[in-house]
C-alpha cells in the first residue's frame, strides 16, 4: 500500500513539474512571439513564377525536368506543389536558367535575393507547367530523344525540401556534372514540408511514396527507348529509393535490368536495414555506389534519434561495414576530408567540383540538399536533434526562439511551431501545484 502511494505521489509530482516547465516555456516562447512582430521583411516566395524576360540572356543554361510527384498541387502557381500529400501522382514540366559561368561557383544554387530574379546572376523559372500524366510521357520522350544516350536519369530529394528547392538542386546537379543533354532527367520529388521541425511527417511521407517511385521506374523500365536508368538519392530520399527498389525485386523476381546505376548520397538509413534491403534486391540487383562523410552532423543527430548509426556517416575502413560493404559489392566515396560549403556537411555530393564531375563521369561510363536558406535557426534545431528526442518538440522552440527574432528563414515556421505546441499542452488542465 506505502509503495502504490508513493508511485502516486512521484506521478503527482512529475506532472506537476512538467506543467510548471510547460507554463514558464510558453511565456518565453510568448515574449518570442511578440519580439517577432517587431522584426522587417518576411521570407521571398514565389520562386517559380515563370519569367519569360529571361528567356534571352546571354550566356545562361536552360535546364528542362520532367517533374513526377507524390505532392498535393499548392494554393498558388509560384509554389507549384506544397507538402500535402496527393492521392495521385502529379507531374510538371519545368524549365529553369542557370547563370553564365563567369558569375556562378560549380555547387552552388544562386537563389533571387528579390524578384524576379536576374537571370544573369541568379537561377530563374523560365516555365513552369503542371500537366496530366500523357503530356508527361511526351516532354520525358522528347528529352530523351534529345540526350545521346538514351539513358534516364531520376534524382530523389532528401529530407527538408521544398518543391522548389528540389527542382533548382536538380537543376544544378544536371549542369555541373556535365550530365545535361547525356540523359533524360526525371525528378521524384516526394511530400516534404520544408522544415526541419517535421522530420517525423517527412519520414512518413517517405513511406507514403515508396509505391510511387516504384510504379515510376517500372515504366520508365518498360520504355523501350531507354536503355539505362541511374538513379541518384540524397539524404532520406535513399530510404524512398531502397523501399522501392525492394518492392520491385520482391514482386518481379528482381530489379528491372535497365536500372544499372544507384548513387546513395549521404544516406539517412539505418545500416542494417540498408543492408537487408540491398540483399533483397538479389545478385542481379544495380551498381550500387554509397557516398559516406564521418564528419555529417545531420546524420550524427540522426543517429542519436533512432539510436542506432546511419548509412552515409560510416568509416568503411572499419568492421562491421567493410565487410558488409565488401560482402553486398557496393562502392564507397568517402569525402569525410572533402570541404563543404554546408556546415552540416550533409550535402558535399552537391557542391565539390570533384565530385561532382566524378558523378558526371560514372553517368557517362555506364544529389545542398540540406538547402543553404534553410535557417541558422533551424540549423540549430538540427543540432539539438539527441536532446529534442529526449525532452521533446518544446526544447527545439526554446533553442529556435532566439534566432528566429533575427532570422527571416526561420520566422516562417516557427510561429506555426509555437502554435502547435501550445495547442498540444493547453488540454492539460489546471493542476494543484503543492505550496512551495
Amino acid at each position: 500500500m506505502r509503495q502504490s502511494i508513493w508511485h502516486l505521489r512521484s506521478r503527482v509530482d512529475a506532472r506537476s513539474s512538467s506543467v510548471r516547465r510547460c507554463r514558464a516555456l510558453l511565456c518565453g516562447l510568448a515574449l518570442a512571439s511578440s519580439a517577432l512582430s517587431l522584426t522587417g521583411c518576411s521570407n521571398i516566395n514565389g520562386f517559380l513564377e515563370p519569367n519569360p524576360d529571361a528567356f534571352n540572356a546571354p550566356g545562361t543554361t536552360h535546364v528542362e525536368i520532367v517533374v513526377a510527384t507524390t505532392r498535393a498541387p499548392a494554393a498558388t502557381r509560384a509554389v507549384m506543389f506544397g507538402g500535402g500529400r496527393a492521392p495521385v501522382p502529379q507531374f510538371a514540366d519545368m524549365l529553369v536558367s542557370i547563370p553564365p559561368a563567369a558569375n556562378r561557383k560549380i555547387g552552388d544554387v544562386q537563389w533571387p535575393k528579390q524578384l524576379p530574379g536576374n537571370a544573369l546572376t541568379d537561377f530563374v523559372t523560365l516555365r513552369a507547367d503542371v500537366i496530366n500524366r500523357d503530356q508527361a510521357i511526351a516532354t520525358f520522350s522528347r528529352l530523351l530523344r534529345e540526350s545521346n544516350k538514351s539513358e534516364a536519369m531520376v534524382f530523389v530529394h532528401g529530407f527538408n525540401q521544398r518543391y522548389d528547392d528540389a527542382v533548382y538542386r536538380f537543376a544544378q546537379i544536371l549542369h555541373d556534372s556535365g550530365a545535361l543533354g547525356t540523359v533524360a532527367p526525371v525528378l521524384f520529388t516526394w511530400p516534404s514540408k520544408g522544415s526541419v521541425f517535421s522530420y517525423g511527417y517527412d519520414r512518413e511521407s517517405a513511406n507514403y511514396s515508396r509505391d510511387a517511385l516504384e510504379a515510376l521506374l517500372r515504366f520508365l523500365a518498360k520504355d523501350p527507348k531507354v536503355k539505362k536508368i541511374s538513379i541518384l538519392a540524397h539524404s532520406m530520399g535513399n530510404w524512398v529509393t531502397l523501399e522501392a527498389l525492394r518492392q520491385m525485386a520482391i514482386r518481379d523476381g528482381r530489379v528491372a535490368p535497365k536500372i544499372q546505376l544507384v548513387l546513395l548520397a549521404a544516406p539517412d538509413v539505418d545500416v542494417q536495414v540498408a543492408e537487408e534491403q540491398i540483399s533483397t534486391m538479389g545478385p542481379d540487383r544495380p551498381h550500387v555506389v554509397l557516398f559516406t562523410s564521418q564528419d555529417d552532423k545531420a546524420l550524427a543527430a540522426s543517429k542519436e534519434v533512432w539510436g542506432a548509426p546511419r548509412l552515409g556517416a560510416i568509416d568503411p575502413d572499419v568492421e562491421p561495414y567493410r565487410a558488409m560493404l565488401a560482402k553486398e559489392k557496393i562502392s564507397v566515396i568517402n569525402l569525410t576530408t572533402f570541404p563543404s560549403h554546408d556546415e552540416f556537411n550533409h550535402g558535399k555530393f552537391a557542391e565539390d567540383p570533384k565530385v561532382i564531375e566524378l558523378i558526371g563521369r560514372g553517368l557517362a561510363s555506364g544529389q545542398v540538399l540540406t538547402d543553404s536558406r534553410v535557417g541558422f535557426g533551424e540549423k540549430i534545431m538540427q543540432t539539438t536533434a539527441s536532446a529534442a528526442s529526449s525532452v521533446g518538440h518544446a526544447a527545439g522552440l526554446v533553442v529556435s526562439a532566439p534566432v528566429a527574432i533575427v532570422d527571416p528563414d526561420t520566422r516562417d515556421h516557427f510561429d506555426a511551431q509555437v502554435d502547435q505546441f501550445t495547442q498540444s499542452v493547453t488540454h492539460i488542465g489546471p493542476t494543484s501545484e503543492p505550496s512551495q
